[in-house]
């Protein structure tokens, strides 16, 4: 079953909690590596994703964001034309030896078909055409790299080309990989598919993705391989199943065999052991309670926003949820006032905290309205 799943809750000054299990571990041979639920942002398995690392042509995710960017504010089209230059040749083409696009010198190339040459046939010379002819050298292409990623919050990224060739600046951590995976979804949806697409062919010459999820998972539906000596063999994939969606990244498995096994393994293993869930819809009654001298005798207590988060299955009955707030409430209360929280507590999570928030004003008893209720204290003492 797939999809958010909603807790039945009858929150009250209340805690929930239920059976314990463990969610079943998981080793990889990869060096370094990140699975992340798209949705929800949490992740589900690290291991040394903040080192910066070769990212080979994994750093090409930031080439194609950035031409993306170039159409989505207009300043680019798909059928602009780009000239390839002898550097481009030299360095990225067939004589490189070297992924290639095959393009020819002096040969002019539609902005789609590079985008296509760049996430299908992974062209080194793809990217050093675009790089030169939207910043007139591929260091100031890798310059205006630089400052996008940081104001994107990837810190622990440094480019100086826009191929991910080896060059000892030129690094990566799996967290960025990732962070920038979901901005391509998030930023350019419209784009997403070429993605997926599995062949391409230009100049005569058809040349397949190099994802291997793409063939072996019904589900996977990008991103962008790599691998050189130093690297070794990496992989930036994401993956949908029904509404759910996981990324990962991986870097420094010893073979291609090795990456695509280790590749679906983990994302197999993400989608079987967690799921996410609707813990608190916004809106939701979690509390009434009493206002002290209001015009009203209580006030419901909100639940301020939806919160969704992916939980192991095994742990989904040891969530525990606790209405925090004080009671009675003195009045004047507000619509919207802040009067309490849901503590929300997932084992081996942070706990959160959602507002809990009044449903209505309520207004200060007048002067005799104060009395009568003073003398019904007096005499009856406080309701519980």
């Amino acid at each position: 079953m797939t999809g958010n799943k909603k807790f039945i809750l009858a929150l009250a000054a209340s805690t929930f909690l239920f059976g314990a299990f463990e969610a079943g571990a998981i080793e990889t041979k990869a060096r370094n590596a990140i699975l992340m639920d798209y949705t929800t942002g949490q992740y589900l398995f690290t291991k040394d994703h903040k080192r910066m690392v070769p990212p080979a042509s994994m750093s090409k995710l930031m080439t194609v964001y950035m031409i993306f960017d170039k159409l989505k504010d207009g300043s680019l089209s798909l059928d602009d034309t780009f000239t390839v230059s002898e550097n481009a040749w030299r360095k990225g083409g067939a004589a490189s030896g070297g992924s290639t696009m095959f393009l020819k010198i002096g040969q002019k190339v539609r902005v789609e078909d590079l985008i296509k040459g760049i996430l299908i046939q992974s062209g080194n010379d793809a990217c050093i055409v675009a790089a030169e002819n939207i910043a007139g050298s591929e260091e100031d292409f890798a310059a205006q790299m630089n400052i996008k990623a940081k104001r994107m919050g990837l810190n622990n990224s440094s480019f100086v080309n826009a191929t991910g060739l080896p060059d000892p600046e030129q690094r990566m951590s799996m967290e960025d990989l990732a962070l920038l995976a979901k901005a391509i979804i998030d930023d350019f949806p419209e784009f997403y598919h070429l993605f997926s697409e599995k062949y391409f062919t230009y100049n005569g010459i058809r040349q397949g993705n190099r994802n291997p999820l793409l063939y072996s998972m019904p589900y996977a539906d990008g991103m962008k391989t790599g691998h050189t000596e130093e690297a070794g063999f990496s992989l930036t994939a994401t993956a949908k199943r029904g509404d759910r969606r996981l990324i990962e990244v991986m870097a420094g498995m010893k073979s291609n065999k090795e990456r695509s096994e280790e590749a679906e393994k983990l994302m197999n293993w993400g989608f079987r052991e967690f799921d996410n869930y609707h813990v608190l819809e916004k809106g939701q009654v979690a509390a009434t309670v009493p206002v002290w001298f209001g015009t009203e005798p209580e006030v419901d207590l909100l639940v301020n926003e939806d919160l969704i988060r992916t939980i192991a299955r095994s742990d989904v009955l040891n969530t525990k949820l606790t209405a925090v707030y004080d009671k009675p409430v003195a009045a004047p209360v507000e619509a919207g006032q802040q009067l309490g929280v849901v503590r929300v507590e997932v084992p081996n999570m942070e706990t959160i905290e959602v507002p809990l928030v009044a449903a209505k004003s309520v207004s200060e008893l007048g002067f005799f309205g104060r009395i009568r209720e003073n003398l019904k204290y007096l005499l009856f003492g406080a309701e519980s």
